[in-house]
């Protein structure tokens, strides 16, 4: 038991040198993957149980590898996902637009609410509405190849764990602009967490080199694809229906006026993370037809 404790004491201060931004939870967290034990449990593993290979992977965290390729998951509200190379690592931030939804979701006076995903990436938000909201039915669309078959190993094992629930996701290998065709008109909600980084922007070891840049970079001014969300919304929306869509804290005025009035929305409405910051914005599709 001191023994493991002392490793994770001098793994912390090497995490902290290397700029990591939560060394003693990171390096706990890679303990208890390798020795197979809760977090809480760490202090129960006896010295003569302690794994050498928590060292090559807090190297690998050093190195600035996500903690969650390390370990090979990602937890998001009530969901623990797979993740690991070729899929972005759901944040924190997201799951406050998605509770926002599911919130959404629970009044709406609808038997079975049509939900889509635009750029499902890992699944994350699409199987939390599905479990949270199991009278929806949810599609989540992802182009990529690589994160649909992240999502796709997602789906398919918390369907079999609980297939009332997640069972109710279907997947479309689409691009968002033009996906879903047979839907429009019809659905009930559409949430999105585009890219929505700048070109040219300074971000994270973990995020620029390992999340991919499909999922991050949004064009010069980290709009582009919110723009296509914003014309796909209208596309896909019955009157009434609303829109989610995540982006970066410096860009509510900008996304805010992606949703104007003279395109059919109303009751627009900038909405913070749990940090204060501006995170996402809403909107209620008021036309019948784009």
């Amino acid at each position: 038991m001191t023994l493991l404790l002392n490793e994770i004491a001098v793994a912390s201060a090497r995490l902290a040198e290397a700029g990591v931004d939560s060394p003693r939870a990171d390096a706990e967290q890679i303990a208890a993957h390798v020795h197979g034990v809760p977090r809480t449990e760490l202090h129960r593993v006896p010295d003569a149980e302690f794994n050498p290979r928590f060292w090559d992977e807090i190297a690998r965290r050093e190195a600035r590898e996500p903690l969650q390729h390390i370990t090979g998951h990602a937890y998001f509200r009530y969901l623990d996902l797979d993740v690991g190379p070729g899929v972005f690592v759901p944040r924190p931030e997201t799951e406050v637009m998605t509770g926002w939804v599911i919130d959404r979701l629970r009044e709406m006076d609808v038997a079975e609410p049509v939900v889509t995903d635009l750029g499902t990436g890992s699944g994350a938000i699409a199987l939390a509405v599905a479990q949270e909201v199991p009278r929806s039915l949810v599609h989540g669309v992802e182009v990529d190849p690589l994160a649909r078959a992240w999502a796709q190993r997602n789906i398919e094992r918390l369907a079999a764990a609980s297939p009332h629930t997640t069972g109710r996701v279907t997947l479309h290998g689409d691009d968002f602009a033009s996906a879903l065709g047979e839907l429009d008109g019809s659905v009930d909600l559409v949430v999105s967490n585009p890219p929505y980084i700048p070109w040219g922007a300074s971000v994270p070891p973990e995020v620029g080199e390992y999340d991919p840049a499909t999922a991050l970079w949004g064009g010069h001014d980290g709009l582009a694809a919110v723009r296509v969300v914003e014309q796909t919304a209208r596309r896909l929306l019955r009157r009434g229906g609303i829109v989610a869509v995540e982006h970066g804290a410096p860009q509510g005025a900008a996304v805010y006026w992606a949703f104007p009035e003279e395109r059919g929305w109303r009751d627009q409405r900038n909405h913070r993370d749990l940090a204060g910051r501006d995170r996402f914005v809403t909107a209620v599709w008021e036309d019948e037809r784009p």
